[in-house]
């Protein structure tokens, strides 16, 4: 059990969370977007690899296009993940613990949840995970 003491989280007021949830549906279909544009370029990028010459040593477009598919396959593991955090969010607030932190359970502030609408973490819990 977490032993800091927390005030009782606020209720967040109904606009608010309305409109957050409004974030979060926009956030999870901009994501999705990106996932599908990052899939077709992994795929297109994998298809060049595929069909360049594979002596990427002597190969001016070899180190190239390995650096392309590295990079666009990370940011679509960082989307899945932003995807994941974004359904969770979402999933807080159909069981309305959504702005109540997941550690301490005291509240998550409306300027915290405004920048960060997935956070499920408080300021202070979130500066101790992190460190």
């Amino acid at each position: 059990m977490n032993t800091i003491a927390t005030q009782a989280a606020p209720t967040l007021l109904k606009r608010q969370k309305d409109l957050l949830r409004r974030r979060l549906e926009v956030e999870r279909r901009d994501t999705e977007l990106s996932m599908d544009l990052l899939t077709n370029e992994v795929a297109s990028v994998q298809q060049s690899r595929h069909s360049a010459p594979t002596d990427d040593e002597h190969d001016p477009e070899g180190p190239t296009l390995a650096f392309e598919q590295s990079q666009s396959t990370a940011l679509l593991v960082q989307a899945r993940a932003r995807l994941r955090q974004v359904d969770e969010a979402l999933a807080r607030i159909d069981a309305d613990t959504y702005g109540t932190c997941a550690n301490c359970h005291g509240a998550i502030s409306y300027a915290r949840l405004g920048a960060r609408p997935y956070a499920a973490h408080c300021i202070s819990c979130a500066e101790r995970i992190a460190s």
